[in-house]
């Protein structure tokens, strides 16, 4: 297939600050039959692409709650086009959406909404049968996966029966949503904060903050009750946040994105062993490998260096060969 026309983006603001805008589709999927979006088989698609860190927590979370039988996955192109994200048939992407034969995401949204002005964004939960978007927030989205569809799982599979009381357990929330705060603003949020900076000054208040925060992970990790997953003995949502930065790091923001102050790697030896224990874990507490599966290190390298405009007209963007390996071994 020919390679898109590329379009340099501008995200940033005119001060030079990225500033990202509020998800718009904000509905839920409940267990309840009686709700607009009942929890059914087969009923809902997760739109989404490879590259996108807010939509990989999605499909992380849908293979860790084994929905892969209840949720479609359509995977659109990790490159952003003159006209938002698209099909292609590349880089593991579909040829074109199978419900519709839609070529662009765009074409969703104005079928939700004929007078949609906001931005087309993944992941986008979509409901086959009201024909319309549930919702396209990455953090709500992992939320109604988590419960929402349980009475359609085995019993294994249900949060209620989870170790430790499920992605999301009663007892620690007031905790997993204080990280996830500082973690979203200075490190999810703050590695586009830095990278997509067009000023000296937006990016110096940007990616100081960003490694303070590592530090903080680092330090919160050296506590007893906070190993080896970041609350304890087993995986919540915090660490489903987190990864999806983590494994992109090194790879990708350090060089690309100018994070360049310190790689995980080398310089926080506690998030990187974090890191490799949950991308290397093939057993049933990640359901065979969902962290590991639903990772791709070489697509990141791209999805970055175009989002930032690394190719004009006929000049190709040139792939960086390292960090070599993309991960550092389990036992390093």
């Amino acid at each position: 297939m020919a390679e898109p026309e590329f379009k340099v983006h501008r995200h940033a603001d005119a001060d030079g600050h990225f500033r990202r805008k509020d998800s718009i589709f904000r509905s839920f999927v409940s267990g309840d039959p009686n709700t607009d979006f009942p929890a059914e088989k087969d009923r809902y698609v997760l739109y989404l692409n490879y590259g996108c860190p807010w939509a990989h927590r999605t499909n992380l979370v849908r293979s860790l709650k084994g929905l892969e039988d209840l949720i479609q996955l359509v995977v659109l192109d990790p490159e952003l086009g003159p006209d938002g994200w698209f099909f292609s048939g590349r880089h593991g992407s579909a040829e074109r959406d199978p419900l519709y034969g839609f070529t662009k995401l765009s074409q969703f949204y104005f079928k939700a909404n004929p007078f949609y002005e906001g931005r087309y964004t993944v992941p986008m939960l979509w409901d086959r049968e009201r024909e319309t978007i549930v919702n396209n927030e990455s953090s709500e989205i992992i939320r109604m996966f988590y419960s929402g569809f349980d009475h359609l799982l085995p019993e294994e599979l249900r949060e209620i029966n989870r170790p430790g009381g499920g992605l999301y357990p009663t007892h620690l929330r007031p905790e997993i949503d204080v990280m996830n705060e500082w973690v979203y603003h200075k490190i999810n949020n703050g590695v586009y904060k830095t990278g997509f900076s067009t000023t000296q000054d937006a990016y110096d208040e940007n990616v100081y903050p960003l490694f303070e925060a590592l530090d903080r992970v680092e330090r919160h990790l050296a506590e007893p009750e906070h190993h080896p997953y970041l609350f304890g003995e087993n995986i919540t949502e915090a660490d489903v946040r987190l990864y999806t930065t983590i494994c992109r790091f090194d790879i990708a923001y350090y060089l690309i994105f100018r994070c360049n102050l310190r790689m995980i790697r080398h310089d926080y030896p506690l998030i990187d062993r974090w890191y490799r224990r949950l991308y290397y874990d093939e057993t049933e507490r990640t359901r065979g490998g969902a962290f590991k599966k639903t990772t791709f290190f070489e697509i990141y390298k791209v999805n970055y260096l175009k989002a930032l405009g690394r190719r004009s007209g006929s000049t190709q963007a040139i792939i960086p060969a390292g960090p070599s390996p993309d991960i550092l071994p389990l036992e390093a």
